[in-house]
């Protein structure tokens, strides 16, 4: 590449408008995404991607006042004859002459195109301006336009093919010169059209030597033309018949041209293209979809915590040693690791279905392996304290019912021994208050229980939540968090992805280069899948 090529990165486009400043942002958007998501969308695609990107970006940035149009032909298809008849001048080189070159040749219409010309790599001595003080305002209508003459795509030499591969990606319109005899050439439908695919409004078809077809068959041999460019998945391309030789046709081509210099939003038209096929590529790296953040499965990786640490039979033994006034000291843990094993995969097979296998395999990198699981779970669970005591309350209301029964006791005693010693008893408050100290003591008997069961279960309850809440600190930290980012950047990238630029074209900003009446808009109908896209 020549050092004069523009910047990649941190140039902004010469007086860029509203629409040129949307494509530099969607450039850095895009730029964004592959940053966070290198390590998963895999070294390929970055390369990919961010050559489209620098591509689009070098483009904006020498601004759009020049309309880039490339002549694209096989040998023998009167390419530069074209050439020369649009331009007026004979600079190209035509005949025997073209196959020995790999040079590419440049006309300028005022406008100066050094920069521009620097950035393609033309020769010095391959340039030439085509106004003049004796032209007038002849060409005024071409004014902005440069006009590139290719080498042969089907040449026998690769170093030609090479510059071609180069240049398609870089230029605004693509003008395809065919001939009657090789316009049905594999080469060119296999090797190039059908690789541009959703980009028909930055191209045309010219049939060159039409004056050596009958003239009764010169209109079958554009519906032919026309076929072939549908069944290669092109439509609404324009195809106009032309004899470079006699002249005939050039006009029409020539007015194609000043629309698309008029329009002065081809190369925006062409650029957003560019981004959306570097968008979809981005998107067969990822997945439709991510799992939420909120629907991570927290509380089922906790309970499989739990699980492996047998807090459940813990908890039972704490409850159980309560109610029976034992006293019990112990610690929680350790962790079946083979368990905790199962937690973790359950948690990958979850948050990462759907994702494609690099994605994956980044889940099962960045959270926490099993025995660092372990050992983190075992140290935050240890730290739970077990230990029981009686209930104070409970064993006070069961000494007021024992003090209650000692009084029944007593006061039947009493009434027993006067009995006994055949004396006559008829203290009726004695009585009553034996009957109410046995019922106030069996009562607090009844109490004292029910407050041992209860102090039994608030007391396992109290562990169970101690003991799930480091658990989940241990999730979050170990298996949420890891996650969480991954999924973030998941995000990040198919959102970059979806999206598309909305470059729109108005009557005064849109180039409408066929002659239709309306702007020509370019919109994509499908990826290029192939991995091999000259465009």
């Amino acid at each position: 590449m020549s050092d004069t090529r523009a910047p990649t990165h941190g140039t902004a486009a010469p007086t860029s408008g509203p629409r040129t400043a949307a494509l530099l942002q969607r450039v850095e958007e895009l730029e964004r995404a592959i940053a966070r998501g290198a390590p998963c969308v895999g070294e390929a695609t970055v390369a990919r991607v961010q050559t489209t990107l620098d591509g689009v970006r070098e483009r904006l940035a020498l601004g759009v006042d020049h309309t880039i149009v490339a002549l694209v032909g096989g040998t023998g298809s009167g390419k530069s004859t074209v050439f020369n008849a649009l331009t007026g001048l004979e600079f190209a080189d035509v005949g025997v002459r073209r196959p020995t070159t790999s040079q590419v040749t440049a006309c300028v219409w005022a406008h100066d195109a050094s920069a521009l010309l620097d950035w393609l790599e033309v020769a010095r001595d391959r340039r030439i301006e085509r106004e003049s003080a004796l032209d007038g305002e002849s060409q005024a209508d071409l004014r902005g336009l440069v006009l590139l003459d290719l080498p042969d795509h089907d040449s026998v030499e690769p170093e030609h093919r090479a510059v071609v591969d180069r240049l398609l990606p870089l230029v605004d319109l693509l003008v395809w010169v065919v001939d009657p005899q090789k316009y049905a050439d594999d080469a060119l439908h296999t090797g190039y059209l059908r690789h541009l695919v959703g980009h028909e409004g930055a191209m045309l078809v010219v049939l060159n030597q039409i004056d050596t077809v009958p003239i009764d068959a010169q209109a079958g041999l554009l519906r032919d033309v026309s076929r072939l460019l549908r069944e290669d998945g092109l439509l609404d391309v324009g195809v106009h018949s032309v004899s470079a030789r006699s002249g005939d046709g050039i006009p029409v081509v020539r007015g194609v041209l000043a629309r698309a210099v008029a329009g002065r939003g081809v190369a925006e038209l062409r650029s957003a293209v560019e981004l959306d096929d570097a968008a979809r590529v981005l998107g067969t790296a990822v997945g439709e979809g991510e799992l939420a953040e909120a629907r991570l499965p927290v509380a089922d990786a906790v309970d499989g915590l739990a699980e492996a640490a047998g807090l459940a039979g813990i908890v039972a033994a704490v409850e159980a040693a309560v109610r029976a006034g034992r006293a019990m000291a112990g610690r929680l843990g350790p962790l079946q690791a083979d368990r905790v094993g199962l937690v973790r995969s359950a948690w990958l097979d979850q948050v990462g279905h759907g994702l494609p296998v690099p994605w994956q395999e980044s889940l099962a990198g960045s959270v926490a392996g099993t025995d660092e699981l372990v050992r983190a779970a075992d140290d935050r669970i240890g730290s739970v304290p077990v230990s029981v005591r009686g209930a104070a309350v409970a064993v006070l209301v069961r000494v007021l019912a024992a003090g209650c029964g000692l009084l029944a006791l007593l006061g039947l005693g009493v009434t027993g021994g006067t009995a006994i010693a055949g004396g006559a008893w008829d203290d009726r408050g004695t009585l009553l208050a034996t009957a109410v100290a046995a019922v106030v003591g069996l009562g607090l008997w009844a109490l004292g229980a029910v407050l041992r069961r209860w102090t039994a279960r608030r007391r396992a309850a109290q562990l169970g939540a101690a003991a799930r809440e480091v658990l989940g600190q241990v999730v979050e930290v170990s298996l949420a968090r890891p996650t969480a980012q991954v999924l973030a950047d998941h995000r990040a990238v198919r959102t970059a992805a979806a999206g598309r630029v909305a470059v729109g074209a108005d009557a005064s900003t849109g180039a409408d280069i066929h002659g239709t009446g309306h702007p020509q808009h370019v919109t994509s109908t499908g990826p290029d899948t192939s991995g091999s896209s000259p465009a």
